[in-house]
């Protein structure tokens, strides 16, 4: 934690991984999350779910991964610890990790919540986590009522020093849509008169299931990636800023791919 929050960025260190875990990456990973889901859903039904103990449960999600030979590679963790809070941080989505994991990269600078769809609040147990945080909710099915909703309750969080996560997709996809990829974050952040700042994720060691989208294999051979841009103020219509966050991820998910 430590070096999380004072270095500006944090590569897993080399470890040798005992086959067996490698060869069960997927049973070994779950069964491991499943724990440090329970214990912080029994945490938040009792009101106790604090800030520290959402970012140890985020430590925890890391140290899961590398245990079973993942590793992470996380950049420009400055961008961060230097904006005014508060923020919108903006990014790609690629699978449910990170949601998991930005909070310990966040939270210790100071508080954030997510944008987040219905069917996150409904999960057993996992749903006690995430009311505990107060999010912002969308169904995903009414993008007018959906931005409605997000400028509405985001300028709460936001008047409130409270910052916001929100990934601007239809859906989570491995494959970045510039297309796809709207301007609520943008909207938002011109609302409340605050900073961007965009993320460009790589977290497809979290594979997308075929029945159950959340539950796909876990590959640890994939390297998860998260890069922070610097702070963006939004000017006029945001049209530009729209284009310069989605270039800073596209161009991010290229070098990582290459």
């Amino acid at each position: 934690m430590k070096h999380l929050t004072t270095q500006n960025s944090y590569h897993s260190p080399r470890r040798h991984t005992p086959r067996y875990l490698h060869i069960n990456a997927t049973p070994v990973f779950y069964t491991r999350i499943a724990w440090i889901i329970w214990k912080a859903s029994r945490l938040a039904r009792k009101g106790i779910y604090t800030d520290g103990r959402w970012i140890q449960s985020s430590l925890n999600t890391i140290k899961a991964l590398e245990s079973v030979g993942g590793s992470f590679n996380f950049e420009n963790m400055k961008a961060v610890r230097k904006v005014e809070p508060p923020c919108v941080f903006i990014g790609n989505h690629m699978s449910i990790l990170e949601t998991f994991i930005l909070p310990c990269l966040v939270q210790p600078c100071f508080d954030v919540t997510f944008v987040v769809k219905e069917s996150l609040i409904a999960y057993p147990f996992f749903k006690h986590v995430m009311r505990s945080r107060n999010p912002i909710v969308v169904g995903r099915a009414n993008p007018r009522e959906d931005l409605r909703i997000v400028l509405k309750e985001g300028e709460k969080r936001l008047s409130a020093n409270t910052s916001i996560i929100i990934f601007p997709q239809t859906t989570r996809t491995v494959d970045f849509d510039r297309n796809q990829f709207n301007s609520l974050g943008v909207k938002l952040a011109r609302r409340g008169n605050v900073p961007v700042i965009p993320m460009a994720l790589k977290t497809d060691a979290w594979g997308s299931g075929s029945k159950y989208k959340d539950f796909g294999r876990i590959r640890p051979e994939k390297p998860v990636h998260i890069c922070f841009g610097d702070p963006i103020r939004i000017m006029g219509s945001g049209k530009q800023e729209q284009n310069q966050i989605i270039d800073f991820i596209t161009s991010k998910l290229d070098s990582w791919t290459n």
